[in-house]
Formats: C-alpha cells, sequence, structure tokens
C-alpha cells in the first residue's frame, strides 16, 4: 500500500464520555455480545493496546481514527456496516475491510498481519 494512502479505521461506537464510559462497561459486562469486534481488537478496558500502539508508531503510512458519529460527519453515510477500515480516495472512501472480515479475526496479531498484506 502506498505511503501516500491514509487508512481510515472506523469503530462501530459514538464519541463522548458516556459513549466510552458504555463500552467499557459492555467490554466487561458482556464482551461476546459487545458491538466494535476492531475496538476489541485494539484496545483494552481502558485504552489502546500497547501492541497496537507500538505498531502504528512503526509504520509510514497514514492511520485515521474515528468513532462512527465524527466518521459519519466527516464523510456521510457510506452505507457500509460498522466497523470497517477504508482508505481514501480523490472519490472519497472505499471500504478495504469490511465489518464481516473484521468479524472474522480472532486476535491482534491477524490484524496486523492483514493490515500488512493490503
Amino acid at each position: 500500500m502506498s505511503v501516500n494512502k491514509k487508512l481510515i479505521f472506523v469503530y462501530n461506537a459514538d464519541s463522548g464520555f458516556f459513549n466510552t464510559a458504555a463500552d467499557i462497561a459492555h467490554k466487561i459486562t458482556s464482551p461476546d455480545t459487545y458491538q466494535c469486534k476492531l475496538c476489541a481488537l485494539t484496545h483494552g478496558y481502558f485504552k489502546i493496546k500497547a501492541q497496537w500502539d507500538q505498531y502504528l508508531k512503526q509504520q509510514d503510512m497514514h492511520f485515521i481514527f474515528y468513532h462512527r458519529d465524527e466518521f459519519l460527519k466527516h464523510y456521510g453515510d457510506t452505507g457500509d456496516e460498522l466497523p470497517a477500515v477504508f482508505v481514501e480516495t480523490d472519490r472519497g472512501v472505499d471500504v478495504l475491510l469490511d465489518k464481516a472480515r473484521i468479524e472474522e479475526l480472532q486476535n491482534l496479531d491477524e490484524l496486523i498481519a492483514l493490515i500488512k498484506s493490503l
């Protein structure tokens, strides 16, 4: 993938303190029904996973992270289910990893390997 490309990660959660608190509670009390596999892969209960943070810092690519509401404000409704990973193009954004593919991932190592293969 070209260094000039932007990978846009969109979590299936809204921004804000109360939404974050509710998400943390949901992850702790009922992780099997948590609606954002991308968040579950990249973050612990309270912060980004060290392995993910280290991986991102070592890359030359430009990564952008949005909550659902932030993405909708910036790009509008693409019709894609979230979570998802997009690439920014001249036309807007194209989905690279859809919700179904993200749901198949078992751990962070698989996500990192998949991103490396793009």
